[in-house]
């Protein structure tokens, strides 16, 4: 919802500089909008209208590029976990609470990270969930193998269980965005000079207005998806958690030989 507001402000912002440039058409003597004094102002904001359309597409691809590796992170997660759950299970019956352990602590994840509430997000780096990171992996270490087989897998399940907290690291150090604040005030900026000058030299009819609402409304809109991009644990285009709760829904079983 804050993005929401965020986007209403730079559209505000936007008409209320093209509604400005057009009340000064009214008011600057006629030699201020001569023929010569047009091109210059012309040549100034294609200059300013270059700088604004690079830096726009450049917060697009990089809010995009965020969101597509949080994602892709998500999705690796999600499959490691599986893996991990599946090595435990062919380890032998004695992992039964490991395994319980395990799917209450990625429920628990789950839902905090689906509500979008940044102050629940930020529970998940606390010193309580580092120490119940720790206290899991303590539990997969303490496994006494009786063979070589069981060597191996408990070595896989210590790799895993390393790959997956790596992993939520990441992601929860990625998870509040990239994009400098102060380039998105300046980008804002730049676009209110580019429509107060529309309106300066546009003729005032429904048309032109019309025209410069809907510009407005594609730009205001364009900011408010690199915002929400930028954030993709919150707001309204956030990511899918269903890979993870797929994998929270299976049951636990215990491999059988012919599994293994």
């Amino acid at each position: 919802m804050n993005h929401l507001v965020d986007a209403l402000i730079v559209f505000v912002c936007v008409v209320g500089s093209a509604l400005l440039g057009s009340h000064l058409r009214f008011v600057l003597p006629q030699h201020h909008l001569s023929d010569e004094s047009t091109g210059v102002v012309k040549l100034a904001t294609g200059l300013v209208a270059t700088m604004a359309a690079l830096v726009l597409g450049l917060l697009i691809s990089s809010a995009k590029g965020s969101f597509d590796t949080m994602n892709s992170e998500l999705l690796h997660s999600a499959a490691e976990i599986v893996r991990l759950d599946r090595v435990l299970a062919h380890y032998g019956p004695e992992t039964q609470e490991i395994r319980s352990a395990l799917k209450r602590t990625t429920e628990a994840s789950i839902a905090v990270m689906s509500s979008g509430d940044p102050s629940q997000v930020a529970t998940l780096s606390s010193p309580e969930a580092v120490a119940r990171g720790e206290a899991f992996q303590r539990q997969v270490e303490a496994l006494a193998p009786r063979d070589d087989a069981q060597r191996q897998l408990k070595a896989r399940a210590l790799q895993l269980v390393d790959d997956v907290l790596a992993t939520r690291w990441l992601a929860l150090l990625q998870q509040s965005g990239s994009i400098p604040i102060p380039l998105l005030v300046i980008l804002v900026s730049w676009l209110a000079i580019l429509f107060g000058t529309f309106g300066l030299f546009a003729p005032r009819n429904g048309t032109t207005m019309t025209a410069l609402v809907m510009c407005a409304l594609s730009t205001s809109g364009a900011i408010f998806l690199i915002m929400e991009m930028n954030t993709p644990l919150g707001g309204i285009v956030k990511l899918s958690f269903a890979p993870m709760r797929a994998q929270r829904s299976r049951p636990l079983k215990v491999a059988t030989e012919s599994d293994r």
